[in-house]
């Protein structure tokens, strides 16, 4: 589970929306951390969210995402019982294994007031949505939570918008690090297949995912049409990930074909009551839990060895999750800068577009 912090965009030349994806295997590998939050500037305004994003570790523990939520409403100075501008992602499968606790998760983050509530990976998405349509509309105050799904085909697309009513499509093309559908696109044919799926001005805001690391990139999601993109490996480039120094290093020194994607890196872990759907598997880098699954070995044997790298606190076995856009980045800075440098950058390449027309 995670909160990410949304920049909702005014209007998408003047004010873009990024969003912090950072992939996590089932609560197993957690990414982001609440220093990472409190390092971002504010680049929003009256009418634009700043971005910030906070993993929630713990499968099952509604008390941890009660904590957390707080702590961030602390911290952003939010008054209690309005909005926190923040939202909380849930992988839809884990919803379901966790469903018949006392206090259902989905209930809990929204007691807490989030602005939005972000939804990946299941079979039962739609059911837990409408879980967030029947709790809003018992507040008093009229507050609706938005809620943005993750799809990686037109079909489902239109499933999440026709029938589910979800505000924003995430459209997470084959790039993206983490977990993610073994038949998505490429980002740049899955977009405009989605976009062209609904009739102009219609259908929810969508917002491009998958190998997205630079400005340059986010504006060319722009230019087709997206409001916004979804980054997430760029962020693991900073003194506030909690990857660790080694982690970094091997990520600074990735290039184009770094990465790798399957579910040998699940296999390895074997997190207990791990049930990805169908379909789909995880992008990482490519070091030796890959060469031992090419090689053949067992899984036994591959699941003692990286046991064994793990104990001794070795890397070249430790699953590092990352999307294809991890060579595009070639050094460490603060999260406050990433944001800056991808607006600025963002801001620029959109400026150009009118000179090459010209």
């Amino acid at each position: 589970m995670q909160v990410f912090r949304a920049l909702l965009p005014w209007h998408p030349w003047r004010s873009v929306l990024v969003l912090r994806w950072l992939p996590q295997s089932a609560g197993q590998v957690v990414l982001a951390s609440f220093r990472q939050a409190s390092a971002k500037p504010r680049l929003g305004t009256r009418k634009s969210i700043n971005t910030e994003s906070v993993t929630i570790p713990g499968l099952d523990d509604a008390e941890k995402i009660r904590e957390n939520l707080r702590s961030v409403r602390k911290s952003l100075s939010i008054p209690d019982g309005e909005v926190i501008p923040v939202g909380v992602g849930f992988i839809n499968w884990i919803l379901d294994i966790t469903e018949a606790l006392d206090e259902p998760l989905i209930h809990v983050a929204l007691a807490e007031k989030p602005k939005a509530l972000w939804f990946a990976f299941g079979p039962n998405m739609g059911r837990h949505i409408q879980s967030v349509r029947d709790y809003d509309a018992k507040r008093s105050d009229g507050h609706k939570t938005l809620v943005f799904a993750i799809v990686s085909s037109v079909e489902m697309a239109l499933k999440a918008a026709n029938e589910w009513g979800v505000d924003v499509l995430v459209a997470q093309g084959i790039e993206a690090g983490g977990h993610g559908a073994t038949y998505a696109p490429p980002l740049f044919s899955l977009l405009p297949a989605i976009l062209a799926a609904f009739p102009p001005g219609q259908g929810p805001l969508v917002i491009g995912a998958g190998g997205v690391s630079t400005g340059a990139q986010v504006a060319a999601l722009l230019t087709l049409g997206a409001s916004g993109a979804a980054v997430g490996t760029r962020f693991l480039f900073t003194p506030e990930s909690i990857y660790t120094d080694d982690m970094k290093a091997e990520l600074v020194k990735a290039d184009f074909g770094a990465t790798a994607r399957g579910m040998m890196f699940d296999e390895v872990m074997a997190v207990p009551g791990c049930n990805w759907p169908e379909n789909h598997d995880g992008r990482a880098l490519s070091n030796e839990i890959v060469t031992d699954s090419q090689k053949g070995l067992s899984l036994d044997e591959r699941q003692r060895l990286f046991n064994e790298a793990t104990t001794k606190g070795e890397v070249g076995r430790t699953v590092m999750w990352a999307g294809v856009g991890v060579g595009l980045t070639k050094e460490i800075k603060p999260a406050a800068e990433v944001v800056m440098e991808l607006h600025t950058d963002t801001i620029k390449s959109l400026m150009a577009t009118p000179k090459i027309s010209s």
